[in-house]
């Protein structure tokens, strides 16, 4: 499975390494060329058999970007949880993009902000039990005012917020996990 494009732009799955339970199945039952779904029938260290179902995104990066005692926030509504939520900007890898420039063209494209530097904190697995989807971290600063061209689906305000209230704005329901941990990743780092 590891060498089949799962993605329409040619982008492979991105599997950590060999399984330590023998895998007697790979089935997908759902591919929309953005996003895989399916199954891993494994053999358990018991010997018996069960169906590990998945879902598997591209990466995406996230960014926490500092200028002048602020982090840069975005509104937006998500139709997924049907709620509007102060979220770090954030986006998909494209292929042959690395996190710190996903970073920085995202920050642009929903902030109006091109970022002089780039710094990848930490890349994670999200969701273990269900997903495959990594995350990327990645703080920014030295902030450049330059024209905002959201994309068609991004109805979103940029949000500039106190680095004292950062933390506490994230944890105001609705949250979402990717803000949160980004601003304690960047706080236990000492950038916040």
């Amino acid at each position: 499975m590891r060498d089949l494009p799962a993605f329409s732009d040619g982008r492979l799955h991105s599997l950590p390494g060999e399984p330590a339970w023998p895998v007697r199945e790979v089935a997908v039952e759902y591919d929309t060329g953005w996003f895989v779904g399916g199954y891993d029938r494994v053999e358990q260290p018991d010997g018996t058999e069960k169906d590990y179902y998945w879902a598997e995104l591209p990466p995406a990066t996230v960014v926490i970007a500092v200028a002048e005692d602020t982090v840069l926030f975005v509104e937006q509504y998500r139709p997924a949880t049907r709620e509007t939520s102060h979220e770090l900007p954030a986006g998909i890898v494209e292929p042959g993009e690395s996190y710190t420039a996903a970073a920085a063209r995202e920050l642009a494209e929903e902030t109006g902000f091109d970022p002089s530097s780039t710094t990848l904190l930490q890349e994670v697995w999200c969701s273990t039990g269900v997903l495959r989807h990594k995350r990327g971290y990645v703080f920014a600063e030295g902030l450049e005012p330059v024209a905002a061209e959201t994309d068609s689906n991004e109805f979103l305000t940029p949000r500039a917020v106190p680095v004292a209230d950062a933390i506490d704005v994230a944890r105001e329901p609705p949250t979402n996990d990717a803000t949160l941990e980004g601003l304690l990743i960047a706080a236990h780092d000492g950038l916040l």
